[in-house]
């Protein structure tokens, strides 16, 4: 009798583990066939305004410093180069307040201190974008100016300038940057903290040494996902930009223009070379994505050898 109890046991837990693993595998499918249909759509329509006699050069494209529509002059490189220096300055921002935010919340503050600012931290990062857009382009652009003309004797365009694009950025991308470094710290194992304490390190050196560089994956995961949000915001980034039509952009006072806010200037058509090339832009954007995780994710294997 116990030991058919026991098989029918095996049995019924064989088959929901079978049951269970088949659920994932099919989520998994479903996710991967989307990414899937979404970059062949993409890469689809994006080349097809290279081909043919009619289409435009490639090679422009890729290596043109001017885009004007009315022109039909379409260079994206300006715009990649905006792109990565907006998204990489604001983490440079962000990254080190994040960190210390979120070693502050799990390490040094009290309790309740904790809790409330790990709110905090989650109702920022639930706030739409184009909420974060409103505010800079009422307060940010405001402070940037102020700061131009006052302290630089410079003038800007409003506020709407480059530096404002990374200012919002930054602040757009440190909530997702400060929860997953929160993650990442609590799961550090008590017992390597206990070790580093009785061996007579301060908690400052403890927190640091030892905390820090055990959760420096999550941490780094943190990063990638903030680039990644910086390098695809459209709308926020559309309201303080400008819309400059050649470049790059080095003057932090001087407007600028980034891949996503050049697709959504462009969405007001639905058909032609206007909006076709939007999405030969996009091909940059994932490319530019792809990269700069690969890049990220090959300096955290080295820090971590």
């Amino acid at each position: 009798m116990r030991l058919e109890t026991s098989y029918h046991y095996q049995k019924r837990k064989r088959t929901l583990d079978f049951a269970f693993k088949s659920v994932f595998r099919l989520a998994a499918f479903l996710s991967s066939i989307m990414v899937v249909i979404i970059f062949y759509f993409i890469v689809q329509r994006g080349s097809s305004v290279f081909m043919g006699e009619d289409g435009i050069s490639l090679w422009k494209f890729l290596t043109g410093t001017v885009w004007r529509s009315d022109t039909q002059e379409y260079g994206v490189l300006f715009i990649f180069i905006n792109t990565l220096v907006t998204g990489f300055l604001a983490a440079l921002i962000s990254f080190p307040i994040s960190v210390l935010t979120a070693l502050f919340i799990t390490r040094m503050a009290p309790k309740a201190l904790g809790n409330l600012l790990r709110v905090v931290v989650e109702l920022l990062s639930a706030i739409p974008s184009i909420i974060y857009g409103l505010f800079a382009s009422g307060f940010i652009v405001t402070m940037v100016d102020w700061f131009a003309s006052n302290i630089f004797g410079a003038s800007t365009f409003g506020g709407r300038s480059l530096l404002s694009v990374v200012i919002l950025l930054a602040l757009m991308i440190m909530p997702t940057i400060t929860i997953m470094s929160i993650s990442a710290i609590e799961a550090v194992d008590k017992s390597m903290t206990e070790a580093s304490l009785a061996l007579g390190a301060s908690p400052v050196q403890t927190n640091f040494k030892v905390v820090l560089t055990s959760a420096k994956s999550g941490i780094f995961a943190g990063l990638i996902l903030g680039l990644s949000r910086a390098f695809g915001e459209a709308t926020a980034v559309s309201l303080v930009a400008g819309n400059k039509m050649y470049g790059p952009t080095v003057n932090p006072f001087d407007i600028t223009r980034t891949l996503t806010s050049t697709m959504l200037l462009g969405m007001n058509e639905t058909v032609g070379l206007d909006y076709d090339i939007r999405f030969s832009v996009g091909i940059v954007l994932l490319l530019t994505v792809f990269i700069s995780n690969f890049v990220i994710n090959y300096v955290k294997r080295r820090l971590e050898a």
